[in-house]
């Protein structure tokens, strides 16, 4: 089972995802530079943080043009498990992989800290066994994580099942207070309609142990091998 960590210049989670993969999780995982245009051999394909090529023009919007990217989205459509992380989300809604967009932080600041999350749906690959309604303690860090669509987009994911996290307190409860960004809805991570493509914006390789404050992202990391292993060959 090898798991495809795509490095872009500017690309500075790619280890901690790496190390999250092959010394806590377990799995093989192996660095892919954004300029190859093959993941063949990959069973899996993480779209790691960072500041790809220092977020000019909008963040991800350069980084969808790399010739890795295409290979993504062969991979998707061919139903391969993808998993964009804060700035990797951005990459793939610049690629429309995903829809809507990501504007500035309401509060026009940068965001560090560890927030909660609520899991919508287990119908995802990083998601199966954690059903809905699970609180997950996962740290955010970003500028521009304020996740923006239309009325029409947003009510086409809520009607779809496709909302993956939404920002809530410790109890549970999506509030306005939990909202670390102002996303719509409290919207935090959101996959396509297949359920194999998710985005979030917060970094669940930064929890992956508990000596890290929380080891609740490993779950979506474990989930995923347990996916892999349970589909089809």
């Amino acid at each position: 089972m090898k798991t495809a960590v795509l490095v872009f210049p500017g690309s500075n989670c790619d280890h901690d995802a790496y190390h999250a993969l092959k010394h806590v999780v377990g799995v093989d995982a192996e660095f892919v530079w954004h300029k190859q245009s093959s993941l063949d051999g990959f069973e899996a394909v993480v779209i790691p943080g960072g500041f790809t090529y220092g977020d000019y023009l909008r963040t991800g919007a350069m980084a969808k043009l790399s010739p890795v990217m295409g290979a993504v989205r062969r991979f998707a459509e061919g139903g391969g498990p993808v998993i964009g992380i804060c700035n990797g989300f951005q990459i793939l809604l610049e690629a429309g992989l995903l829809p809507g967009a990501m504007i500035m932080n309401e509060s026009l600041r940068f965001v560090c800290d560890y927030i909660h999350l609520r899991a919508a749906t287990d119908r995802t690959p990083f998601t199966r066994g954690i059903p809905e309604g699970t609180i997950l303690k996962i740290p955010v860090a970003h500028y521009q994580g304020n996740y923006f669509a239309d009325e029409r987009t947003l009510a086409s994911l809520e009607e779809r099942g496709q909302v993956v996290f939404r920002y809530c307190d410790p109890e549970g409860n999506v509030t306005r207070e939990s909202n670390p960004n102002g996303s719509a809805r409290n919207i935090a991570g959101i996959c396509n309609e297949r359920g194999n493509v998710l985005g979030m914006m917060p970094h669940p390789e930064r929890c992956a142990e508990e000596v890290l404050g929380s080891a609740d992202g490993r779950r979506l990391f474990d989930a995923m091998v347990a996916w892999l292993g349970e589909r089809p060959a």
